[in-house]
C-alpha cells in the first residue's frame, strides 16, 4: 500500500519527550499508512532550549522574544516565513495541516498548500482574533483587529477542512461563512496507558517533596491562564500545598507575587514523559483560566485530559464546556472563575477514598470517550476523505 504524507505546521510543537505541546506528535504518529513531518520552532517556547531535527520533526529558525510585546509578534512572523520556506523544500505532501493559535502559521500552510497543489487543513486551537479582544489585548475597532479578522476569514475560505478542538466554537466559525460539513471536531485527548508511573507513589512524593495534600497545576504560565486566581485561592486555603509546574511570560511575576504564600511552590517544566510520575505523586490536578467569556465554550485543555488519564481528581474554575466535562464524568469540582478557593477547600475536606473515586471516574471517562487513539482514528478518516474521496475513506 502506498504511504501518504502530511506536512504539519505548528509553531509550538515539541519532539517526543520534551516539555510542551505534543498533540500532533501523538496524533500523527498513530496514523497507519501515513508519514508526517512537523515543522516547528527551533527553540522550545517553554524551556528556551534548542530543538534538534529528528525523524518526523523539522525545526526552523525564529527570532527570540520576551513578554507580550512587538518581539512576540516578530517571533510569529519569523515562523510564518521560515515555515513557508521549509514547507516548500520538503517533498510534496498529500495534505498540508496548519495549526493556530496565531494565524500566520495558518497563512504559511495556506501558501504552501496552494503552491504544492495539495488540500489544506486549518486547525483552530484558539478563536483568533476574538480571544484577543475578550482578553483586552486588542480593541475591536483597531486596525490590527480588522486586519486579523480579514485574514481569519480568508483562511476559512481557503481551507478544505477546519478542525476544531472545542465543539462550542462551531457557531462562531459557521458565522464566518464556513459550511458545517467542512468543520471537523477532533478535541485534545489522552490515553490512560500513557500515564503509568515509573515508581511507587511514596517514592515519587519524596522525589518531588510532596509532604502534605498537594494540588498540582501543570501547564503554561501566561495571561490566559489566570494564575493570579490560583494564588489567591492558595492564600485562602493554607491547608493544601499548591505546586505550579511549567513556564511562560507571567512566571517571573507570579513567583514574585507568591513570595509571601508559604504553601505555593514553582517547578521548572518537565518532559511529557515525566508527567505521569508528577501527577501520580500529587493528590489533585488544578485547571484554571482567566475570567473570559469565550473560554466557557472555546477551549480543549490538554491538562484536564492528562489529569483524567492519570486518575487525578480535578478542580477547575472554568464553568461551561470544561466544567460540564468534569461534572459529567464525576471527576472533580467546578467553581466560578473567582471562587477557586472553594474547590481547593472541597479537596482538603475529601477523604482519600473520595479522591480515589473521583480519579478513577475520570480515568474511565477518558478511556471510553476521548482517548488519543480514538482521536487519531478521526484524523485518519479526515485525511483519507481529502486524498481518496468519501467512498474510499470509509473502507
Amino acid at each position: 500500500m502506498t504511504r501518504r504524507s502530511v506536512l504539519v505546521l505548528n509553531h509550538f510543537a515539541v519532539p517526543p519527550g520534551h516539555p510542551g505541546g505534543t498533540r500532533h506528535v501523538e496524533l500523527f504518529s498513530r496514523l497507519p499508512g501515513w508519514t508526517h513531518v512537523i515543522v516547528a520552532s527551533r527553540r522550545n517556547m517553554i524551556t528556551g532550549r534548542p530543538q534538534l531535527p529528528e525523524p518526523g520533526f523539522h525545526p526552523v529558525a525564529v527570532t527570540p522574544y520576551r513578554g507580550n510585546g512587538l518581539g512576540r509578534v516578530l517571533n510569529w512572523a519569523s515562523y510564518g516565513l521560515t515555515a513557508t520556506v521549509a514547507g516548500l523544500r520538503q517533498p510534496r505532501p498529500d495534505v498540508v495541516y496548519a495549526s493556530s493559535p496565531h494565524l500566520l502559521a495558518g497563512l504559511s500552510g495556506c501558501v504552501v498548500a496552494a503552491l504544492r497543489r495539495t488540500p489544506f487543513v486549518l486547525e483552530v486551537r484558539d478563536l483568533w482574533p476574538r480571544v484577543l479582544v475578550e482578553m483586552g489585548t486588542l480593541s475591536e475597532t483597531s486596525t490590527a483587529y480588522r486586519a486579523l479578522e480579514r485574514l481569519e476569514r480568508f483562511l476559512y475560505r481557503r481551507a478544505d477542512r477546519v478542525v476544531i478542538l472545542a465543539a462550542g466554537v462551531r457557531p462562531a466559525i459557521e458565522s464566518k461563512g464556513v459550511a458545517p460539513e467542512r468543520i471537523v471536531f477532533i478535541p485534545n485527548a489522552a490515553d490512560p496507558e500513557d500515564f503509568v508511573p515509573s515508581g511507587d507513589r511514596d517514592e515519587l512524593r519524596r522525589r518531588y517533596g510532596f509532604t502534605r495534600r498537594t494540588a498540582v497545576y501543570a501547564g503554561a504560565h501566561g495571561p490566559a491562564n489566570g494564575l493570579d486566581l490560583l494564588l489567591t485561592a492558595a492564600r485562602a486555603v493554607p491547608e493544601i500545598d499548591v505546586v505550579l509546574v511549567g513556564s511562560g511570560v507571567e512566571k517571573a511575576r507570579l513567583r514574585a507575587a507568591a513570595r509571601d504564600i508559604p504553601t505555593v511552590r514553582f517547578l521548572d517544566p518537565v518532559p511529557k514523559t515525566e508527567i505521569p510520575d508528577l501527577l501520580h505523586a500529587a493528590d489533585v490536578g488544578v485547571h484554571v483560566l482567566a475570567d473570559v467569556e469565550l473560554f466557557r465554550a472555546g477551549v480543549s485543555p490538554n491538562k484536564v485530559f492528562d489529569y483524567m488519564a492519570a486518575g487525578l481528581p480535578i478542580v477547575t474554575n472554568s464553568p461551561g464546556i470544561v466544567g460540564d466535562l468534569v461534572l459529567g464524568a464525576d471527576a472533580g469540582s467546578v467553581t466560578p472563575p473567582g471562587h477557586l478557593a472553594h474547590g481547593l477547600a472541597q479537596m482538603v475536606q475529601a477523604s482519600p477514598d473520595e479522591l480515589a473515586k473521583m480519579g478513577a471516574a475520570g480515568r474511565r471517562w477518558i478511556r471510553d470517550n476521548q482517548s488519543r487513539t480514538a482521536m487519531s482514528g478521526a484524523l485518519g478518516r479526515l485525511l483519507a476523505t481529502l486524498v481518496e474521496g468519501p467512498d474510499d475513506a470509509g473502507r
